[in-house]
């Protein structure tokens, strides 16, 4: 029997990227613990797969297709939240990509999509939920941020990295605007957590896997499905008196110096 504290019973919870990955199993995870979830991503079909998962639980789910990056169709899908739902308790911020490449060449246009996509689309998909629960005087927001963000990864990671500080920064800002009314705002902080994208890059380059695993103590890259417990708590009464956090995902990976290593490590040791 699960600790009610931990119950989203009754809640409305709305996650972007819920066709796969971390998103999806947010908002899987959101359903378990009793919450309607509008699921949004640009990949429809991946969303309504989602959505069809949900409703085997005997959840409500809707899928609505949306670009991140276009502010209009989020204030769209908010006004469509508010006919169909009625509210919104809970917001999950993971979708969103990067561009990679050196920064001496990099064109300024694609740095600034990657901000539009990672910045301006979670800022917009904070102001259009805390408008709604500053009303009702109650809500938590959960932003994706990255240990990219509070460190750089390098090799090519700039603009990601830069955005990625940029949401971590307005996480902590709102949580102060917003906490003495009643609205939450923290951060969730992955290292890297396999999907598609990372087994298609490991397996075009093999090394890559232990390049992370270097830095990582718990000696292996994250499962999507562990998203599940951070966030659950974080939407829950679970964590009432929490704001402001940006909690690493990352088996140990901030906590472990630059030049570190542990027992195990692919790194020499010495």
């Amino acid at each position: 029997m699960s600790h009610p504290l931990f119950s989203l019973e009754g809640k409305v919870a709305l996650v972007s990227g819920a066709a796969s990955g971390m998103g999806r199993q947010m908002a899987i995870g959101f359903a378990e613990a009793g919450a309607d979830v509008m699921l949004l991503d640009i990949n429809l079909p991946g969303a309504e797969e989602t959505a069809g998962d949900i409703e085997k639980l005997g959840g409500k789910a809707i899928a609505v297709e949306c670009n991140v990056s276009d502010v209009e169709k989020i204030r769209e899908t908010f006004v469509l939240l508010d006919r169909e739902l009625g509210k919104v308790d809970v917001v999950g911020n993971v979708a969103g990509e990067g561009k990679m490449g050196a920064p001496e060449e990099m064109p300024v246009e694609e740095v600034q999509q990657v901000f539009q996509n990672l910045v301006f689309g979670r800022f917009t998909m904070c102001q259009e939920a805390g408008r709604r629960m500053l009303e009702q005087g109650k809500g938590s927001i959960i932003n994706f941020g990255s240990i990219g963000g509070w460190n750089s990864l390098g090799r090519g990671h700039m603009p990601y990295g830069m955005s990625m500080a940029a949401v971590i920064q307005m996480t902590r800002e709102l949580s102060t605007q917003w906490a003495s009314r009643g609205v939450r705002v923290n951060c969730i902080l992955p290292a890297q957590v396999w999907n598609e994208n990372l087994r298609s890059r490991v397996k075009a380059t093999p090394e890559v896997e232990d390049t992370f695993i270097s830095g990582i103590p718990m000696k292996r890259l994250g499962n999507p499905e562990e998203i599940k417990g951070p966030a659950i708590f974080l939407a829950s009464d679970a964590s009432s008196f929490v704001t402001g956090m940006a909690l690493p995902m990352d088996g140990g990976n901030l906590a472990m110096n630059a030049g570190g290593t542990y027992p195990g490590s692919p790194r020499a040791s010495g």
